[in-house]
């Protein structure tokens, strides 16, 4: 006996997302729900890997270079210093 390669589930959605899974079958972007589903699914799967990509590789990169020149860090006196800079500005440019 093959083994299957899907299951099947019960899925409840907010009206708002399942109106939109309705309409996105409706127009034709997708044959069927479950593809719908599918596909937000798979971009949920890419978000994850990007996000596990720029951790392992940017975060942890800064982290070690923190580590071996503490002295590059800024205080939180200077972050806020340069934040009410960047405020100021910003608030000018409106």
């Amino acid at each position: 006996m093959a083994k299957r390669s899907t299951q099947q589930f019960s899925v409840t959605l907010p009206n708002d997302m399942a109106r939109m899974v309705k309409s996105k079958v409706a127009s034709g972007e997708y044959a069927s729900e479950s593809e719908v589903i599918r596909d937000g699914l798979r971009t949920l799967q890419a978000r994850d890997r990007a996000l596990e990509k720029w951790l392992r590789i940017d975060v942890a990169a800064a982290y070690d270079e923190a580590k071996a020149d503490p002295s590059s860090l800024l205080g939180a006196a200077r972050v806020r210093d340069h934040l009410a800079k960047l405020h100021k500005r910003t608030a000018k440019g409106r």
